[in-house]
């Protein structure tokens, strides 16, 4: 798994902690896909590892057989030896027979689906919730509440609210109308830019079934042989009175056709009826209730699922890659819920040993509907002039050569120097360790272990081999080198030709730089205000280079010729949106990592600027860790130095208090801080 990733979840861990100590009541808001389990179970065993005191009370919702899913994730990440504090309890009146349900005590967590608890229900009738909670108080434990998709209402649960000393909520879509304003969150462009979830591709409205279909054959091969896994694409109709109506006039009579036949389909309209498939061999054998277990497995020969109108929580298919709205559909928006059963990541624990277009492939989504309003708004958008632009702006980046490439050094030869332990690990802790280093030192461990006795011994030094990695790699005068391709020329990359964004707010009107809007609007939105006030400083700086121009005959000295049809010039600034970009520097923060800065420019004289913008203003919300924001901020500072020598570009890191810029300035390898006001200057004169 990408270390950003890792970062990501646990950032949001440790916030939602912080966050827990100081409120009764929390909501935990994070995208479909983005591993919301994960973190629950992360949040449940950091509180179990600092006391003996706290009891969990998971509420999932029945439908999907959500808390079993749950259930089953918990008991998977304790045999992995993930988080050992947990011991789960799925509350189950089935297994209760006639007989009064018991609830032991002597577990730590306990799953219950919200439906189980409800009025006639035999827990409810007979208090054995009540009682429990009763027996742990007395016996001076703590009881927190966990609402697993905390948007669905739990009216029947709140009369138990008494009992609980803390109620954390969890969901991807909470309801503001209802007060649930998130106190932690992992925003959609968090987790598209750390490669979590998928970037989706949007198309318009009146393309039918067929065409998402031909495009679901298109990428098929490529899906199966770059990445091992078998995409599937749901098809999302009205409800169950519209069905027949849909199936019979608008899907079968496509799947029918004989290009199509060799797709295989599986139809769920209901769980007791409306049921079928074309699947005779293997899902026409299953019962109804396995067809989603069997579906979902990333090498299942269902290449399309038909669904009723909601697709929503309790079901995992990262498999997915596609999703189709019939017109009958589309006079309702697609809700988040809907667009997350394709968003996962289908090789997110091994994303990063992908080539770049299996990458590229894993983190794409088809959708044809119609967006969200009051959810989240992903824009496309591609190049004014993309032939002209990416032949004009051309950047050199950098990346981190791993300690295995470095020549004078060996691992056997290191391994060799340490002292023999006399007491070694088990191969438990010693696999655990190991899951705790760094992606490249664990390669480098099992590309060195050739029998179990080299791996006893790599193992059992990781965390010196692990000071030995950090030694080399944060001196980036020998790590970092100018990115290159087999052959071993320095590579030169730009712009890419179409990317896409989030409407996060912080809105700027530009119509001066190298984007624009699918759609046509010239309204774009930033990830925060800080950005969106640097975007102006450039897109005002761009006016005063365009006229530069004009004025300057000398054909060296002018920004650029480009015109766009209308005849207005174009000024070579933008933003760097992460979706499909190539812009990206090497650094180390605990692990080796890419910065993707915010902006890029060209001035009037072919001098490339590079920027990533921070804020004092922002981002110090509770449980933000100041001490990780000053060693980020600390790293990039040292790898945009080195950077700048290497690649001739330079460097800034404009960091804006109470709205004054200081700036960190990196050109040719030498410091320096200026002022907004010697920023705009060294941009409009070529220093001697």
């Amino acid at each position: 798994m990408l270390e950003q990733i890792k970062e990501l979840q646990a950032n949001a861990v440790v916030e939602l902690i912080e966050v827990t100590k100081k409120k009764r009541e929390v909501f935990f808001k994070a995208p479909t896909g983005s591993g919301k389990t994960f973190m629950m179970a992360d949040f449940i065993n950091s509180i179990l590892s600092q006391t003996n005191d706290v009891v969990f009370l998971v509420s999932s919702l029945s439908k999907g057989d959500l808390a079993k899913q749950n259930y089953e994730k918990f008991c998977q990440y304790n045999n992995k030896q993930l988080f050992n504090n947990i011991n789960p309890y799925l509350i189950n009146s089935e297994n209760a027979g006639e007989e009064r349900l018991f609830i032991p005590e002597t577990y730590n967590v306990y799953l219950l689906p919200r439906d189980l608890y409800k009025d006639k229900s035999k827990i409810k009738e007979q208090g054995v919730l009540d009682n429990f909670f009763l027996e742990m108080r007395a016996r001076g434990k703590f009881i927190y509440l966990i609402k697993d998709e905390c948007h669905i209402a739990t009216k029947n649960l709140d009369i138990l609210n008494h009992h609980f000393e803390k109620i954390i909520n969890f969901s991807a879509t909470p309801k503001i109308s209802r007060g649930q304003l998130p106190d932690v969150e992992i925003s959609n462009q968090e987790a598209t830019d750390s490669k979590l979830i998928k970037n989706i591709q949007w198309h318009d409205d009146d393309t039918n079934v067929e065409d998402a279909i031909k495009k679901f054959e298109s990428i098929k091969e490529d899906y199966r042989n770059l990445l091992g896994v078998n995409p599937c694409l749901i098809i999302q109709i009205s409800n169950e009175v519209k069905a027949d109506e849909e199936l019979n006039n608008m899907i079968f009579p496509i799947l029918n056709k004989m290009e199509h036949q060799d797709l295989k389909w599986m139809l769920i309209v209901n769980e007791n009826k409306k049921c079928d498939t074309n699947d005779t061999l293997k899902a026409k054998k299953l019962p109804v209730e396995k067809w989603k277990d069997y579906a979902k497995g990333n090498m299942a020969n269902i290449d399309i699922i038909i669904f009723k109108m909601v697709i929503t929580e309790g079901w995992d298919i990262p498999r997915a890659c596609m999703l189709y709205q019939l017109r009958d559909a589309k006079s309702k928006q697609l809700t988040e819920q809907v667009i997350g059963r394709v968003r996962r990541n289908p090789r997110l624990l091994d994303f990063e040993t992908l080539n770049e277009k299996a990458q590229e492939l894993a983190l794409t989504a088809w959708v044809w509907g119609i967006q969200p309003s009051e959810e989240t708004k992903f824009y496309s958008v591609s190049l004014q002039n993309k032939k002209d632009i990416k032949n004009d702006i051309k950047i050199k980046t950098t990346r981190l050569k791993e300690l295995k490439n470095k020549v004078e050094f060996s691992l056997s030869s290191f391994l060799e120097k340490q002292e023999e332990f006399l007491h070694t690990k088990s191969i438990f802790d010693l696999g655990r360790d190991l899951k705790k280093a760094n992606n490249e030192v664990v390669d480098m461990i099992y590309d060195y272990s050739t029998n179990y006795s080299l791996w006893f011994k790599a193992a059992n030094n990781v965390d010196k081999i692990n000071k030995e990695n950090e030694k080399y790699i944060c001196d980036y005068s020998q790590s970092m080198e100018v990115e290159k391709d087999d052959k071993g020329h320095e590579i030169e990359v730009s712009f890419s030709e179409k990317s896409c964004y989030i409407d996060e707010g912080n809105y700027e009107n530009i119509d001066n730089w190298v984007w624009r809007r699918d759609d046509n609007g010239d309204k774009f939105a930033f990830d925060s205000d800080a950005e969106r006030q640097w975007a102006s400083i450039l897109k005002d700086l761009s006016h005063f280079s365009i006229a530069k121009a004009n004025d300057n005959n000398d054909a060296n000295d002018k920004l650029s010729d480009l015109k766009i049809e209308s005849n207005k010039e174009i000024c070579l600034w933008g933003k760097n949106y992460v979706t499909n970009s190539s812009i990206k520097f090497g650094y180390y923060l605990g692990a080796s990592r890419f910065s993707y800065p915010d902006f890029l420019m060209k001035d009037s004289f072919g001098r490339i600027h590079i920027f990533e913008v921070k804020s004092v203003n922002e981002g110090y919300k509770i449980g933000f860790d100041n001490n990780i924001y000053k060693a980020k901020v600390g790293e990039l500072k040292k790898a945009y130095k080195q950077a700048s020598l290497l690649t001739g570009h330079i460097f800034y890191l404009p960091l804006t208090k109470n709205d004054i810029w200081q700036i960190s300035c990196y050109d040719n390898g030498e410091e320096s801080t200026l002022t907004k006001e010697d920023f705009l200057n060294k941009v409009k004169k070529m220093e001697k």
